[in-house]
């Protein structure tokens, strides 16, 4: 990175400490000549509450050896030793102390330079200007590797960054941490909303205490062609929420970044002091072009994840079969944004034999779950309409996943409700059991299971159970009760009271069911509800 060289030639206010009062007036009115402010103490007491103040603190110090309260050797000391004022040069003088152990001593102590007095104007302000040049690169070194440290750990955060309302908090609050300066930042969601953080410091410095603010805005178009970062020192989106100072064009600093061409770019607005020298810019340039990476990756996230779930819920059932044996309500709810699609699923079909309800779930949150869901379902709807009972259908699944996609796993609920009788076939693979809603309100889980689907090993015959009409029952995915913080005992239990006291209409009850069960959107949910009605006599 370049580094300026116009600046350290500026002037400094520098402290100047000498007992005697014509010495301190001979070195002043030197530097002071020079541009330079300069501060007077006459005694190390006063030289160190000068630098300790909360003024303006001086760049250098000028001190005399033989002071009356202390050396200039223990002035230094205390200046180095404090770190807050370890940075200020020292530059000790002296007419008296003179001699080669006198000067090694001053430096082994802590000063930068030694001069004996009487000292040669051109000779005070050439080894004022050497410190200062040397002081002010390392400040610059120190401030920049500072700002690189930050810059690091706000890309990480930035890719960290679970949606765009994070992503435009990150970049404004870490942009105001590194340039020490309130800071707006811009972007346009992956949905299209435009959204806007801001982060004003007070007039102290402190920033908000709540952090950066974030809202939308009104709708704002930045055109352009090409991907990466450009200035644009007058141009904005919506400047609303700009503080007074920075309505000025010439006052703030304006940068774009997109990092595709034709995306929404991330624009990044603080005050054009705050950008002063070419590694501030590139620091800048650096920030806006990792937050637009990072927004590209929340977009091409939620464009892929959208794309998946559409597949996903073109492999589920488009609608439920009517039976007057039957009323039948379904639900099914992806996981969150924030997650990969899953394979839950359910099915219904009306069979020669009855009416075939399922539920299952493909182990893992991936496409690959959604792809190996599709091929269970379509096999099990199949499978079904030929006309085989549960455990054969369970059987002939489980043959299937072995020889197309092994290694695959799936728990299956599958239950045959007879036309002509009160009877239901449960045959389940490791499934969450199905629950009944009775019709006077009690309930019971139909607990008998066998094995999961893709392991190669036998199913047991299905479990016949009578069920009266007017009864309800229930097949779901662990996505509407699991916890990772609650036993599944329990989990069971409060589904088995939430549906007790459920309508026994299947769309009411399935309503009660997701907004008294709050599921927490880490997995899919499938519900599937079914009212049995009366056989009717042929």
């Amino acid at each position: 990175m370049t580094h300026p060289t116009d600046m350290d030639h500026s002037p400094a206010h520098i402290l100047v400490v000498d007992d005697a009062p014509t010495n301190r007036y001979v070195l002043s009115t030197t530097l002071r000549r020079a541009g330079h402010e300069v501060t007077e103490a006459e005694d190390g007491t006063s030289a160190l509450e000068v630098l300790d103040g909360t003024g303006r603190a001086p760049e250098i110090a000028i001190v005399d050896v033989r002071l009356p309260d202390m050396t200039g050797f223990e002035v230094c000391e205390h200046i180095k030793s404090n770190p807050a004022t370890a940075s200020v040069p020292v530059i000790n003088v002296s007419a008296s102390a003179i001699t080669v152990g006198d000067r090694a001593q001053g430096l082994y102590r802590g000063a930068d330079a030694y001069l004996v007095e009487p000292i040669a104007p051109d000779e005070l302000l050439a080894t004022v200007t050497a410190t200062l040049r040397y002081a002010r690169a390392r400040r610059r070194a120190e401030l920049l590797a500072d700002r690189l440290r930050l810059l690091n750990r706000l890309t990480l955060a930035l890719y960290s960054a679970s949606d765009a309302e994070e992503l435009v908090r990150v970049t404004a609050e870490g942009a105001a941490a590194i340039f020490r300066c309130g800071v707006a930042a811009f972007l346009v969601t992956p949905q299209g909303s435009p959204l806007v953080a801001h982060t004003w410091q007070d007039e102290d410095g402190s920033p908000q205490p709540d952090g950066p603010q974030v809202h939308t805005t009104s709708a704002w178009t930045h055109r352009g062609d090409h991907p990466g970062v450009r200035s644009a020192l007058g141009a904005g989106p919506h400047l609303a929420c700009l503080p007074p100072h920075l309505k000025d064009p010439e006052r703030r600093r304006t940068v774009v970044g997109r990092a595709k061409a034709e995306r929404p770019p991330v624009v990044i607005i603080t005050s054009a002091d705050a950008v002063a020298t070419p590694d501030d810019e590139q620091l800048l340039t650096q920030l806006t072009q990792a937050s637009a990476l990072a927004l590209e990756a929340l977009r091409s996230y939620s464009e892929e994840h959208a794309l998946a779930l559409t597949l996903q819920r073109s492999f589920l059932p488009a609608s439920l079969p009517e039976t007057a044996r039957a009323d039948l309500a379904v639900r099914y709810l992806p996981a969150s944004a924030r997650a990969e699609i899953g394979g839950d699923f359910y099915e219904a079909i009306s069979t020669p034999a009855g009416l075939v309800v399922a539920v299952g779930d493909v182990a893992g949150h991936s496409l690959d779950a959604a792809m190996v869901m599709g091929q269970v379902r379509h096999a099990l709807r199949a499978y079904a309409a030929e006309g085989h009972p549960p455990e054969v259908i369970l059987a002939r699944l489980d043959h299937l996943l072995k020889a197309v996609e092994p290694g695959a796993t799936v728990t299956l609920c599958v239950v045959l409700i007879e036309f002509d009788s009160d009877t239901l076939h449960v045959a389940n693979a490791g499934h969450l059991p199905p629950l009944v809603r009775h019709p006077d309100g009690t309930t019971s889980y139909v607990h008998d299971h066998g094995p999961l689907l893709g392991i190669g090993l036998p199913h047991p015959p299905a479990r016949k159970v009578t069920v009266p009409p007017g009864s309800l029952v229930l097949l779901v995915t662990d996505g509407l009760i699991e916890r990772r913080d609650e036993d599944l005992r329990h989990s069971l239990e409060s589904l088995a009271e939430v549906l007790s006291e459920a309508s026994a209409d299947p769309d009411e009850a399935c309503t009660r069911l997701l907004d008294r069960l709050l599921p927490d959107g880490s997995d899919d949910v499938a519900l599937l509800a079914v009212r049995l009605n009366a056989v009717r006599p042929d």
